[in-house]
């Protein structure tokens, strides 16, 4: 079985997300062809190598032209329209749509208003779904069966937002980890975002230690931000291994 570890040592975004799969393997033109599936002008993805104080990883680029899109805000209806809408598989529309469900939730709990009165911002609307939508397709089209994940590292301070000033972690991002392991260890800053914690928190099925398994693939995602540690998530796909008794013979990878 192939699966996937996410370790959160930095926290994660959506596009450390995006970049931390590019960086393992996931072929770019095979992205920005599922990405095509979306009914939506003006959204791109790129990638760029980038060093994080001597560790290497990649850079996922998104972006969002605002020619074309006029609406201020958009709700949970109309995202769940632009992804029923695509021509994507239907595993990779259940997975996004369950995502954006769960952040609708968080938010509509934040704020306290009914789940249908969530809107999201323009930019960070059609950023979440590429970002959503392109972790799901992304995993889906490295045929990885379960995901697995760190303990979830929040940061601390304060950040700055569409409804002003607001702690860290940020108000949607306490509430997607509520039942999940997480931690700060100090480190300033917005670590783990509301995107990043939404997609974790939704598709892993286990957090903790890496689970037993036989890696095949790493991959580092890079974040904005320059901080007193790697801004990267890592990300380690492989074989799930159980111990039998007796030797066990392992090839070289190609």
């Amino acid at each position: 079985m192939k699966i996937a570890y996410f370790d959160c040592f930095a926290g994660a975004s959506g596009d450390m997300i995006l970049g931390a799969l590019l960086d393992a393997g996931l072929a770019l033109n095979l992205l920005r062809d599922a990405l095509g599936r979306l009914p939506l002008a003006g959204c791109t993805v790129d990638v760029r190598p980038v060093v994080k104080q001597g560790l290497g990883g990649s850079q996922a680029l998104v972006g969002i032209d605002q020619a074309h899109h006029g609406q201020p805000h958009r709700g949970l209806h109309e995202v769940r329209a632009i992804i029923a809408a695509s021509g994507l598989e239907d595993i990779v529309k259940d997975r996004s749509l369950a995502i954006f469900q769960r952040l609708a939730q968080a938010e509509a709990a934040v704020h306290r208003v009914p789940l249908e009165s969530v809107h999201f911002h323009e930019v960070g609307a059609l950023d979440a779904i590429v970002d959503i939508v392109g972790a799901v397709a992304g995993l889906h089209l490295l045929e990885i069966q379960k995901v697995f994940c760190s303990p979830l590292h929040l940061g601390t301070g304060t950040v700055i937002s569409a409804h002003g000033t607001l702690p860290v972690p940020a108000p949607a991002t306490l509430e997607l980890v509520r039942g999940r392991p997480a931690y700060s260890s100090g480190v300033a800053g917005e670590l783990l975002t509301p995107t990043g914690a939404a997609i974790l928190t939704t598709l892993a099925e286990g957090f903790g230690p890496m689970p037993a398994m036989v890696p095949t693939a790493v991959g580092y995602g890079a974040g904005n931000a320059e901080r007193e540690i790697p801004n990267l998530l890592r990300l380690t796909i492989g074989d799930a291994w159980s111990p039998r008794p007796g030797p066990t013979v392992f090839s070289e990878p190609a």
